[in-house]
């Protein structure tokens, strides 16, 4: 070999180390320039004494209202936090109960994806009009905490019929069937009482069947479908209560606590709680899991609705002083004092006010008569000059929005919007395959298990050990959750959140396809931790980056009737709502879950494999982060 080859392979080789060393010398200054450029703008006296302002003004209000304009702590960050962690123990219950209960009753394997597919269909609709409501509630107890109270009653309504729904159709079936009633007595009721009490287990056929299937459905459809929808005001609850800069921390803080719900939800089904004093009381080892998750549910949820009060929209239309600080407004108050500046003003940690103005020019020797004259022309032609040109926009920004507009705000989303909503669908629709089916693939798949075979053989043996195993993994799952979600937000700040981003949804991507390719109980246990993290990442930062797009005001939206809005004036703007915008994200686990309920046994079926659910777990994560590189970050 040549010294001449030799000496431009090292000449290559040093090139390319310099390059490298100079990418990751680029990526650290910028990253050290953004952090200093957020401690900047959260230490700017100019954004200090807006706050304080508002933080005064909102303490003379009849309610004390300053805890809005304040940071808060992590006490009381987990506070607002802690519905998320109630919904996740409603959700544990759901999913390792609610089809062995639709099953008990009589329902076939084939019709249990259409009762999975109720909710995302309901929710994929009402979603975003429930979002919009949240944002139009007139309520003196605020927009989102109405909701919320609301979704919950549906919540605990179907931690209620979802367990007992047998039980109460065996009981209202029984007087129908029972022909030879004609007259009800004490003992009659006893009598059917105790036989739905201690024969649940028996076939059930006639109006009985119909009847205790009614009600287990719209049971298990009240339940997912508030579940579902009641994260949305509660996550807009949060943000609204929160400071901007501080919604990271916030949402992190969101993460972490459904995590842990998750973990001890899947925890406390997976006692045998059969003997126990709590199931001699109730009935049986489900219906004692349904009542503990129902108590810890309704603590969860009056303490994070009774945390801070919300102001009432009234407040918001009419008082500009208690809206949320942006960036926009810190930006237009510099404008003002910029222009008072060029008068011969120094800037001070006080309002601009005429009398500060006055006072100004008098230690400049100016007469009385002078003052005023002078104080009327500058304060005139300041507030004409620079506010001029926002005036149109206030005056739209604060009109009342009609329900039709907000209609229209979903439909004609902008195309920030609508590429996250893409990426977020995409994401939901591998994450919700691992979450309904992943159990079924360990006890088939992983232990060679079947659930089609003779309960007392060795198959379904190994497919119900496969089950509890398969819960082991979700419960990883959900801890790995948990644990990511106290450094996601380090992970953003350092990294930035594209990298996060499309770093996450592709590891997930990378194991479910290693995982359905070589199934191993280890396998099971070490990659449903990269669940945890995709999970965690879809709870933060699709959120993150709606909140990112209201604080810095990104887009308002023209008119959709006007047909030339590109080429002329918009004739309407209107500010988009940040609980409708994060409807609109939210509602893209209805899309995923009811095109992966009626499409994925079609693929299982193609594939002949159970494998199928991870490889479509794994295709839709990498299309989901092909897309999360196009979506908007504002330099998150």
């Amino acid at each position: 070999m040549s010294s001449a080859f030799l000496y431009k392979q090292e000449k290559f080789i040093h090139q390319k180390l310099n390059r490298n060393k100079t990418n990751e010398y680029t990526k650290m200054v910028n990253a050290i320039s953004k952090r200093r450029k957020s401690v900047k703008d959260e230490n700017d006296p100019v954004r200090q004494r807006m706050l304080k302002e508002r933080q005064d003004h909102a303490r003379r209000q009849d309610q004390d209202y300053s805890h809005v304009f304040r940071r808060k702590t992590r006490f009381e960050l987990i506070r607002l936090s802690l519905i998320i962690m109630g919904i996740e123990f409603a959700y544990s219950a759901e999913t390792a109960f609610v089809s062995p209960i639709l099953l008990s009753i009589g329902i076939e394997h084939k019709h249990m994806t259409l009762v999975w597919a109720l909710s995302p269909f309901l929710g994929f609709f009402l979603s975003p009009i429930l979002g919009s409501i949240s944002d139009r509630c007139a309520s003196p107890f605020g927009r989102r905490r109405p909701v919320i109270f609301t979704l919950s009653i549906g919540i605990i309504l179907g931690l209620f019929l979802a367990p007992y729904g047998r039980l109460i159709g065996e009981f209202v079936g029984g007087w129908e069937d029972d022909d030879d009633i004609t007259i009800i007595t004490n003992n009659t009721v006893n009598s059917n009482l105790t036989n739905v009490l201690y024969e649940s287990n028996a076939p059930l056929s006639g109006s009985s069947f119909y009847w205790a299937l009614f009600f287990s459905v719209l049971g298990t459809l009240m339940l997912d479908f508030s579940a579902d929808n009641c994260q949305t005001p509660s996550r807009a609850y949060l943000l609204d209560v929160c400071l901007s800069e501080e919604h990271g921390k916030a949402l992190s803080t969101f993460t972490i606590m459904a995590g842990i719900g998750g973990c001890l939800g899947y925890a406390l089904g997976a006692v045998d709680w059969n003997g126990t004093v709590f199931a001699n009381l109730i009935g049986d080892n489900i219906k004692t899991v349904f009542a503990l998750v129902t108590v810890i549910f309704i603590l969860c949820m009056l303490t994070t609705i009774s945390s801070f009060r919300e102001i009432p929209l009234k407040l918001l239309e009419s008082d500009e002083m208690l809206r949320p600080l942006t960036q926009i407004s810190v930006k237009k108050e510099k404008e003002k004092l910029k222009a008072i500046e060029n008068g011969k003003f120094q800037l001070q940690e006080l309002p601009i006010t005429a009398t500060v103005v006055s006072e100004k020019l008098k230690s400049n020797g100016v007469t009385n008569g002078e003052v005023m004259n002078y104080t009327e022309t500058v304060v005139k032609s300041s507030s004409s000059s620079i506010s001029s040109s926002d005036d149109d926009d206030d005056e739209n920004d604060e009109s009342s929005v009609t329900f039709m507009m907000y209609i229209k705000s979903i439909i004609f989303m902008p195309k920030s919007l609508r590429i996250l909503c893409i990426t977020n669908c995409l994401a939901w629709m591998g994450h919700i395959v691992y979450c309904l089916y992943f159990t079924d693939f360990v006890g088939e798949a992983v232990f060679g298990g079947d659930p089609s075979a003779d309960p007392d053989s060795v198959e379904y043996e190994l497919y119900d050990q496969g089950i509890r195993f398969g819960c082991m993994g979700m419960a990883v799952y959900a801890f790995a959750c948990a644990l990511y979600s106290m450094i996601i937000e380090k992970l953003i700040k350092r990294f930035s959140a594209k990298y996060v981003y499309v770093g996450g949804l592709s590891q997930f991507g990378l194991a479910m396809a290693f995982l359905g390719k070589f199934p191993t109980k280890i396998g099971v246990l070490v990659f449903s931790t990269t669940a945890g993290v995709v999970y965690a990442t879809l709870f933060t930062i699709p959120f993150m980056l709606v909140a990112q797009y209201h604080s810095k005001q990104t887009y308002k939206v023209r008119n959709p009737d006007n047909e030339l809005a590109e080429k002329v004036e918009p004739i309407e703007v209107f500010e988009r709502g940040l609980g409708t915008d994060c409807g609109i994200v939210g509602s893209m686990l209805f899309v995923a879950q009811f095109t992966m309920s009626l499409s994925i046994g079609s693929f299982i079926t193609f594939i002949d494999s159970t494998a199928a659910v991870l490889y479509a777990a794994s295709f839709f994560s990498f299309l989901a982060a092909i897309s999360a590189c196009f979506v908007v970050y504002m330099d998150l």
